[in-house]
């Protein structure tokens, strides 16, 4: 599991699961005298708990879970991330229908109004469902909840060693070659080093991926050969269109097709 690869809306979701977890112990009517009785909460009201509480609640655990897991399992053919943001809807809707009608099966001697734990509830179960569905499509819930650190003067490709593997100013040892010696391309020809004087050359830069992305080989076959994880520094060696030609901490260089919101050093 690697934790930085949660976004801005999976900290949404967990915060929103926070609050509806406070929220089902809080009156869920209001309503005063005599034929009121002792003001129920969620867990005195099975299908307010199982329906609202407890389904966004578990909703938020799947999707969290699906985002930490390199390979989610699923649920009768649908990912794990997937059934908890459409559980996460089914809460807010529910909580939606309980806030119309607070006094349920109660009989028609009191009118009790939605109380503190049903409004709060509600809330909650809509911002738990709009940071699960946001986190698909907004850019801004997309991008990683903890950001990779910056560093304070990353070192041009083929610069001198600073440090280790997977941060910028990192030594850069080629693949099978020695240290500070050009790195052979793809088909086995030495590359010269880049130079960085003309505004059109390509200039080598670290980056990190706001989200796991496959890398896959150059010679244009459809399986990817490595993963870029979030959190980890990765070095952009030569544009390929417009994906990138990165280099993994092992030496592999592949093409990153997918260079939407990365972070560069």
């Amino acid at each position: 599991m690697n934790i930085r690869s949660l976004t801005r809306g999976d900290g949404v979701v967990i915060g929103a699961a926070v609050l509806l977890f406070i929220a089902s112990f809080l009156d869920t009517i209001d309503c005063s005298g005599a034929l009121c009785g002792e003001l129920p909460n969620a867990w005195d009201n099975g299908a307010l708990l199982l329906g609202v509480y407890l389904a966004g609640i578990i909703s938020a655990v799947l999707i969290v879970l699906a985002r930490l897991l390199p390979r989610p399992p699923k649920f009768a053919g649908v990912e794990l991330g997937h059934f908890g943001i459409a559980l996460a809807v089914f809460s807010a809707w529910t909580a939606l229908g309980a806030l119309f009608d607070p006094a349920g099966s109660f009989n028609g001697e009191i009118s009790p109004d939605a109380g503190t734990g049903l409004i709060l509830g509600f809330i909650a179960a809509l911002l738990l469902a709009a940071g699960a569905v946001g986190a698909q499509l907004i850019g801004a819930l997309k991008a990683p909840l903890i950001s990779a650190a910056r560093p304070a003067a990353p070192t041009p490709y083929g610069g001198q060693p600073q440090g280790g593997y997977g941060y910028p100013g990192a030594q850069q040892q080629p693949y099978g070659g020695q240290p500070g010696q050009p790195q052979p391309s793809y088909g086995g020809q030495p590359a010269a080093a880049p130079q960085q004087g003309g505004a059109a050359d390509f200039a080598p830069f670290w980056f990190a991926v706001p989200v796991a992305r496959p890398l896959y080989a150059e010679d244009g076959s459809p399986n990817p050969i490595a993963e870029l994880a979030p959190g980890t520094w990765y070095l952009a060696v030569e544009q390929r269109g417009s994906g990138l030609i990165a280099q993994t901490q092992d030496g592999r260089r592949g093409v990153l097709q997918d260079t939407s919101g990365i972070q560069r050093g």
